[in-house]
């Protein structure tokens, strides 16, 4: 699925077109980034989410109140991102340091679901998406009508998508992982 107008990669050789791919990225990744906007204010907002394959869209939640929800009931156009970063790839000069990484780009609809059986599986969709290891009614109580009227569920109709990666060989040299073997600001310890 793409829109070549929203969708359009510069960099032809790290675009994604598999669908497949963009599909298990969704799954796996852990948090993305909502973009809306409001009197042409734009907002984003960082979210854990779900992506729901019988529906081809994404499902997130917010607080019963705040900006998101009325940034979505003025205008449902949003933009939504995942993505996680590789490792780190030192050059011999500065222009050509890089990094791996790989995200997803949705364009869509959002609204927010007033259906409580619809509402109540997005939220038991996160929930399995996140602690696969529990069961509701088993493990913890499950989803209350309170509790849902506490939270604001929306879905994100997926109108178009793109997917992007930059990957190199498994023994370049010098690449490592942000984090190992640094200290605070990026020193190196000891």
């Amino acid at each position: 699925m793409s829109n070549p107008t929203l969708t359009q990669i510069r960099r032809r050789d790290r675009a994604v077109e598999d669908e497949a791919w963009i599909i298990a990225f969704l799954r796996r990744a852990a948090v993305g980034v909502l973009a809306t906007v409001h009197d042409g204010q734009p907002f984003i907002n960082s979210n854990l989410f779900v992506y729901d394959p019988d529906r081809h869209a994404i499902y997130l939640h917010t607080a019963r109140t705040g900006r998101t929800r009325s940034n979505v009931e003025a205008d449902g156009r949003v933009c939504f991102h995942a993505f996680e970063m590789g490792r780190l790839l030192p050059a011999d000069t500065a222009l050509e340091f890089s990094v791996e990484y790989g995200g997803v780009t949705v364009f869509g609809r959002a609204s927010i679901v007033a259906d409580p059986a619809e509402a109540r599986r997005g939220l038991q969709l996160l929930l399995d998406k996140y602690f696969p290891h529990l069961r509701p009614g088993v493990d913890y109580r499950p989803i209350t009508d309170e509790e849902l009227a506490r939270t604001t569920v929306y879905r994100v109709d997926i109108e178009a998508w793109s997917g992007k990666r930059k990957a190199v060989d498994e023994d370049f040299p010098g690449a490592f992982v942000w984090g190992d073997g640094l200290g605070e600001a990026g020193t190196r310890k000891g």
